[in-house]
């Protein structure tokens, strides 16, 4: 048995706080995400990520910073960048008399916001974002509407794997979110349980679609907390059948699986029963998520967070969930490999400079 760090949790603040260093010590974390009310500026910012990596140097520093309205950090020379539906407009308009010249510009302007959204972010330590959202844009979801890049599921493959592509020139992974679709419901899983009632088929020759075309480029992949009754009665996040059999068997990825927050709503019941924090983490690593995120409960006390860290650890000696050597390989894959740039050196970069003049 390996001794897989799985959880990943926030901090309250801008900085460490003796509370803090213990629940990043705890060997079931394996890192920590960021929000807005962790920023005050990139001095700080990389401040603080030395100062995670000082505890623990295998943590891996994440952050929700897609562009358009999520963006966690967007002051103090970070590049505001323009949500993902931008891109698949750009892909309709053709140039008079050049066919697609549409479709060529908007798959490089993807590459460069990719580029510029790791390297900016890698300048200040963090190692990862989750980003591409690959939900399709039905028009009715006011929780993905512009994050997502287009309707058609071929265009949004090949934008997000552009866009992929210039993470990976500044030394990033990716996370194909929210699996196998969350575009179709309206409600919002934040604060909903959305139910999507179409058959497995359906899903699976549009929505999904881009799992399949991108297994070989996504190096990890969060499911959505929507239940698919026709397929599981579980949300997908807390679902074998979605999860190892269509995600990893049917799909072929072999990348890592977060659980989306489980402090969402559409976490928070399972099987029609209210599941405690432990509860929804054991459930999403028993259906086969190598990693579990609780966000914004460090705020206050953070009993939810010590709660959630002993009780996993509990699970564990009473033989509830055993760790994998698969799910620890995994997370530590998601680890930038390279060194960054510095921030002064990536602004003076010609591939940098170029990348920002082709952000739509």
């Amino acid at each position: 048995m390996t001794q897989h760090a799985p959880l990943i949790i926030d901090i309250a603040g801008t900085r460490l706080t003796k509370t803090d260093r213990r629940r990043l010590k705890h060997p079931l974390t394996g890192g920590m995400i960021l929000f807005g009310r962790n920023w005050q500026d990139r001095a700080q910012l990389a401040a603080l990520c030395e100062d995670i990596k000082s505890v623990r140097g295998d943590l891996l520093i994440c952050v929700d910073h897609e562009g358009g309205r999520v963006q966690r950090f967007r002051a103090n020379g970070f590049t505001h960048l323009p949500p993902m539906r931008a891109l698949g407009e750009l892909w309709l308009k053709d140039k008079p008399g050049a066919p697609g010249s549409g479709a060529m510009a908007a798959t490089n302007a993807a590459t460069a916001c990719g580029y510029v959204l790791a390297g900016e972010l890698r300048a200040c330590g963090v190692d990862f974002s989750f980003t591409p959202v690959l939900d399709l844009d039905f028009g009715e979801s006011g929780v993905i509407g512009d994050r997502a890049f287009a309707r058609d599921a071929r265009v949004v493959s090949l934008l997000a794997k552009s866009l992929m592509l210039g993470l990976l020139q500044a030394g990033m992974a990716n996370c194909g979110k929210h699996f196998p679709g969350h575009g179709f419901v309206k409600a919002d899983s934040h604060t909903d349980i959305p139910v999507d009632t179409r058959s497995l088929k359906a899903i699976l020759v549009d929505d999904a679609a881009p799992y399949e075309w991108l297994n070989t480029s996504l190096t990890s992949v969060m499911p959505a907390h929507v239940i698919y009754p026709k397929v599981d009665s579980r949300p997908a996040g807390f679902s074998e059948r979605w999860i190892n059999g269509i995600l990893r068997g049917d799909l072929g990825f072999g990348g890592a699986v977060f659980s989306d927050d489980l402090s969402m709503a559409g976490a928070r019941l399972i099987d029609g029963q209210q599941v405690s924090y432990t509860q929804a983490a054991l459930a999403a690593l028993g259906a086969g998520c190598d990693m579990v995120l609780l966000c914004n409960q460090s705020v206050g006390e953070g009993r939810a967070v010590d709660e959630l860290l002993d009780g996993l650890a509990e699970a564990q000696l009473k033989g509830q969930w055993e760790p994998l050597d698969a799910s620890e390989t995994r997370r530590l894959a998601l680890l930038p490999a390279t060194p960054a740039l510095a921030w002064s050196d990536l602004m003076s970069s010609p591939g940098y400079i170029h990348a920002l003049g082709l952000i739509p």
